[in-house]
């Protein structure tokens, strides 16, 4: 299992359009992959998973890949964060 550390960085924190480019970006891959925020642990495939995180901006986020192309998987998500969702940071 790879895992990642990272923060949200845009403003608006994952609201609906950073939540579908993740969960559109996750489904390039065979991987498993979930995202753990405090005690919560969410398939990251999934929209409404996704949502239910309310992850604001500062948020720290695990995102756990698993799989024959995890580490791609890994870093495609984690350029997604740290391009902030292509919004203001």
């Amino acid at each position: 299992m790879i895992e990642r550390q990272v923060t949200v960085s845009n403003r608006a924190g994952i609201h609906t359009r950073p939540a579908s480019m993740i969960v559109r970006t996750a489904a390039k891959f065979q991987s498993e992959f979930f995202i753990h925020k405090d005690a919560y642990e969410i398939n990251g495939k999934s929209i409404i998973g996704v949502m239910t995180l309310a992850a604001e901006q500062g948020a720290e986020l695990t995102l756990m890949f698993e799989g024959t192309d995890a580490e791609q998987a890994a870093d495609a998500m984690v350029q997604l964060f740290e391009d902030g969702f292509g919004e203001v940071k």
